[in-house]
């Protein structure tokens, strides 16, 4: 594991047992995230964005059928440790989680500042007092001012509960934050504010994160690299920059090509077609079908090719 990485994931595999099949959410994935920098996930709803980040913190429900691969967090292999020492020492420790739909996740029953402290209780073995004094340091930290420690969660608004629940994920101090869609329900000028935040505590706490979003613009206010997810793999991935300006695969390509812009005329496009079941995937590239330069060689599983520093699943750029 390179000194520019806090973890890196190699054949990261997670299948889900449902009724009518086996669930290939993650396939197969691998993936760096620079330390302190930030990835952005992209991908289309049901893309397997969610399933990634609780492969990662072992957040499994009961039917999983195939789990799998290395997960290297600042070069100790997590995987390898059993569940318990995982739980203690890795979840919320070393790697926290702001979950999707993350301002309906605090317990209406309880003040703000109880749940916020109790990360620090658990994992930091904090006394009760010391850990409320240290929740209203964070929520000061993050914009919410002190006394809301005393409230609920339903006395505040959108935006403040959003930074509650990112004040409960930075109480440890973890090496890596894993952000599932944390401005979804926002409105425009909260979700603003929330970037600006998450950018300034990225410089100031040396925190990395792992942005999972399917909003392109959100991800390219944060994002030092990007990886695209289509159909549980990965179909492209580099840095942020130059997938900004000139991405590769076609996927992505059509992705970008739907994002309005400020300036210049553009003709917005969409995406014909529907996303394959990943139940039974196509056995060759799973784009084929919807992709406008589909050619005969699509019908084989493409590897991800290096083209200039960047990775791109896709025949076109074999050789």
């Amino acid at each position: 594991m390179g000194a520019t990485e806090i973890l890196r994931a190699e054949e990261l595999t997670l299948y889900f047992r449902t009724r009518k099949g086996v669930v290939q959410a993650v396939d197969q994935i691998s993936f760096s995230v620079p330390r302190n920098g930030a990835l952005a996930v992209l991908g289309e709803s049901g893309c397997g964005k969610s399933s990634l980040a609780r492969a990662i913190l072992r957040l499994l429900p009961r039917n999983v059928s195939h789990y799998s691969g290395r997960v290297y967090l600042d070069g100790r292999d997590i995987m390898a440790i059993d569940d318990e020492t995982f739980r203690r020492e890795i979840r919320w420790s070393q790697i926290s989680f702001v979950p999707q739909a993350s301002m309906n996740a605090l317990n209406p029953v309880l003040r703000v500042g109880d749940q916020v402290a109790e990360p620090a209780m658990l994992h930091l073995g904090l006394s009760k007092p010391e850990a409320i004094e240290r929740a209203a340091q964070m929520l000061s930290y993050v914009g919410v001012p002190q006394d809301f420690v005393r409230r609920y969660s339903f006395e505040l608004s959108g935006g403040m509960r959003q930074r509650v629940a990112i004040a409960m994920a930075l109480i440890t101090f973890p090496m890596l934050v894993i952000l599932d869609e944390p401005t979804s329900a926002l409105d425009l000028l909260t979700q603003a504010n929330i970037m600006n935040m998450l950018k300034r505590i990225k410089n100031e706490m040396e925190t990395s994160y792992i942005l999972i979003t399917h909003d392109i613009a959100t991800a390219s206010e944060l994002a030092d690299w990007v990886a695209v997810m289509y159909a549980g793999q990965i179909v492209e991935l580099g840095d942020a920059e130059r997938f900004f300006h000139h991405p590769l695969h076609p996927y992505s390509q059509k992705l970008l090509a739907a994002v309005p812009r400020l300036r210049g005329h553009q003709v917005l496009e969409y995406i014909p077609g529907r996303p394959p079941s990943l139940i039974n995937p196509p056995a060759g590239c799973r784009f084929a079908d919807r992709c406008p330069f589909r050619f005969a060689h699509c019908e084989l599983d493409p590897p991800l090719f290096n083209v200039e520093g960047r990775q791109v699943k896709c025949w076109l750029y074999e050789g």
